[in-house]
């Protein structure tokens, strides 16, 4: 092989290379929700996105459709930027005021629960796409009635836990915190807020103090989205395993940098409640620089990648050339 062909080869490997790298170095797909104790989103993901177990998951997957529970892990705001309490009115904090989560926000007081009592605890969130950044955890007040529409003045003003990038163990982030006392159903409010990105992901927990597991709230249950009864104990609440989050990565369409097709008004296109993901009014804003998960965030790797593909066959069509016009002085 001759000088001038091995220089060719040699740039045209390292451009292909270059592709590889930049594909492989592209965001990361999901990223998580927790799952100790229990978010809504992860416990109806985890009975079942086609059959649901317990009448409020019912209730929410009629309302949101199946897509929003297969991206369990990805109720966010894309340029959050530190204003959750600004960009989010009250009556919609466990969607994050993302229609495709609405059923998120029924006021019921069946919800899957997990079990919990005043002192130290042991938290744990799902971080299926790791990212630097802060949690903050409030907790409802004393007066907090699960039957009626979650508004920030039902939690405390102070979160009563906050940590900056906690450990990370078995993909699971996690961190210690001082539960306060409670009596009958709560709810814990989480805020992830993103220190590499303006991004930020929320859940919504409910968890129930006490010996009786009761429910809480007043008013008849059911599967129409109403207030579920007080009589009958909560629902235990169970996080997916890892095997159960395989097997609906399939289904999930937050695999990819955009977050799917938003109509103009920020809903879903009609017909098309189990369709991709749907930008809150939020993210769809002409102002908005989508995080490294959003839509505009892999531009520069498509760009990158695009520019060593043509390096890759600028090569090529040189060496071809240098073949040719040596074959013809012969």
């Amino acid at each position: 092989m001759t000088v001038r062909r091995k220089a060719a080869v040699c740039t045209a490997t390292g451009a292909a290379s270059l592709v590889m790298a930049v594909l492989s170095s592209a965001p990361a797909s999901a990223h998580g929700s927790m799952t100790d104790p229990v978010s809504r989103v992860a416990a109806c993901y985890a009975e079942g996105v086609e059959s649901p177990r317990s009448a409020a998951c019912e209730a929410a997957v009629a309302a949101s459709g199946k897509q929003a529970f297969y991206d369990w892990n990805a109720v966010n705001i894309a340029n959050a930027a530190g204003k959750s309490k600004q960009l989010i009115p009250d009556g919609k904090l466990c969607s994050a005021a993302n229609e495709k989560y609405r059923g998120l926000d029924l006021p019921r007081a069946d919800w899957p629960s997990t079990k919990m009592t005043a002192g130290s605890h042991t938290f744990r969130y799902k971080g299926t796409a790791p990212h630097k950044g802060s949690f903050e955890l409030y907790i409802t007040k004393d007066s907090y009635d699960p039957t009626r529409p979650l508004a920030w003045s039902d939690l405390e003003a102070q979160p009563f836990v906050t940590v900056a990038d906690p450990r990370m163990e078995s993909g699971d982030y996690v961190f210690q915190g001082k539960v306060p006392a409670r009596s009958g159903r709560h709810l814990i409010y989480s805020i992830w807020q993103r220190s590499d990105s303006p991004e930020a992901f929320y859940t919504c927990s409910d968890v129930v103090f006490g010996k009786d597991g009761k429910g809480g709230g007043s008013g008849g249950g059911g599967k129409d989205g109403g207030a579920g009864g007080s009589d009958a104990p909560a629902p235990t609440a169970s996080a997916p395993t890892d095997r159960k989050i395989a097997e609906g990565a399939a289904k999930s369409s937050v695999r990819h940098q955009g977050h799917g097709t938003a109509t103009p008004s920020g809903g879903s296109a009609a017909g098309a409640a189990d369709g991709p993901e749907a930008n809150s009014a939020a993210e769809q804003s002409p102002s908005t620089e989508l995080a490294e998960t959003g839509g505009d965030g892999s531009t520069p790797y498509i760009a990158m990648a695009g520019a060593a593909v043509l390096a890759v066959g600028a090569t090529a069509v040189f060496a071809l050339g240098r073949r040719r016009s040596a074959a013809g002085g012969r």
